[in-house]
């Protein structure tokens, strides 16, 4: 464990993610700048929503506390009630890897019975990209902010462990179906009591929080807006002096997709009223271009919907694309990790 001066010596580089409940940062330690570190900042959270982002960082902590020393989680360097900062996992999320052979799946069942072990449940391993495979081929998971550590494995903890290894099924069923037994294949298809209660009631009230009273609007029926709505705000972008217009999709928190649009402009250049408009609209200095000159909008769907472990991938080894590409990462507006369906 680091001492209590980690936070402080935190040198900050590109914001991963942002919602209501936290900041998350990858950066370095002043004093060390070949680590890489990942700062879960809580300071600059709204006043309405301060409560429960601590109540989820003391299960974040409380959970990485339990874990230390297994082979796959995340190392805790230090938390507080201004963040929790860790040691950076490297590795590659799982719906990029799609492991397909069962070393990978023997290690991820590992990791989760050395966690049940010390009473550690993760409560949040259906989402793919909490999942990792590391360098060495072995399975990771990150990302606690849900973990429960139980002190006693009564039937609670023998109900949520028992979801952990089912979500964890579903990715083998994913990414490796011919790999399940018949047991695994019934486990996988069968929710717990308490899932099916959250799904019905859980749920719903989730909705109606995030929807109604967080204020996130619903944005159904605008996938087609690229191509219906993209030709008329592109003229209104170009005559107000913009040099060309880069359009792509994303999903909006609840639900849908919204219209990104990534503007190249001169310095000083002013967005114009206009109707329709997109949903972001980003100035650039340069958009990113193949050798004939056509826009690589591929990469900028990936920085409008926040995939950077995939840009950086395709991006490869291209240091003019990555002079182009950081500015546009720097300064890009979607901050969140939810995928369109």
């Amino acid at each position: 464990m680091a001492n209590d001066r980690s936070i402080r010596r935190f040198v900050p580089d590109t914001v991963l993610k942002r919602d209501v409940f936290s900041e998350t940062i990858m950066g370095h330690l002043a004093d060390d700048p070949e680590v890489k570190v990942v700062l879960r900042r809580l300071d600059g959270v709204p006043w309405w929503a301060r409560a429960i982002s601590q109540l989820l960082a003391r299960k974040e902590a409380r959970g990485l506390r339990a874990v230390q020393g297994i082979e796959g989680v995340p190392v805790l360097l230090e938390a507080d009630k201004s963040g929790i900062l860790r040691v950076w996992s490297e590795g590659t999320p799982l719906h990029l890897a799609k492991p397909s052979t069962p070393e990978w799946y023997r290690d991820a069942a590992r990791l989760l019975r050395e966690m049940r072990r010390r009473g550690v449940c993760h409560n949040d391993i259906a989402k793919p990209q909490n999942w990792l495979m590391l360098p060495d081929g072995r399975a990771g998971v990150i990302d606690f902010q849900l973990a429960s550590v139980h002190r006693r494995q009564g039937k609670l903890f023998r109900i949520a462990a028992r979801e952990d290894l089912r979500h964890m099924l579903k990715q083998k069923r994913k990414y490796a179906p011919d790999l399940l037994t018949p047991a695994q294949w019934r486990l996988v298809s069968r929710k717990s009591l308490p899932s099916r209660i959250w799904m019905a009631t859980g749920k719903r009230l989730y909705n109606f929080v995030t929807r109604s009273l967080m204020n996130w609007s619903d944005g159904e029926g605008t996938e087609n807006r690229i191509t219906e709505d993209g030709p008329e705000i592109r003229e209104s972008l170009i005559g107000a002096g913009a040099r060309d217009v880069a359009f792509a999709s994303y999903a909006l928190p609840a639900g849908g997709a919204g219209l990104y649009a990534f503007v190249e402009a001169p310095e000083g250049w002013q967005m114009p009223d206009c109707d329709p408009a997109p949903n972001l609209c980003q100035q650039v200095p340069a958009l990113p271009r193949d050798a004939e000159g056509a826009v690589r909008v591929a990469l900028l769907e990936l920085i409008a919907t926040n995939r950077l472990d995939e840009l950086e991938q395709l991006r490869g080894d291209d240091p003019a694309l990555e002079a182009t590409l950081k500015p546009i990462v720097a300064g890009r507006l979607n901050l969140t990790d939810r995928s369109m369906r």
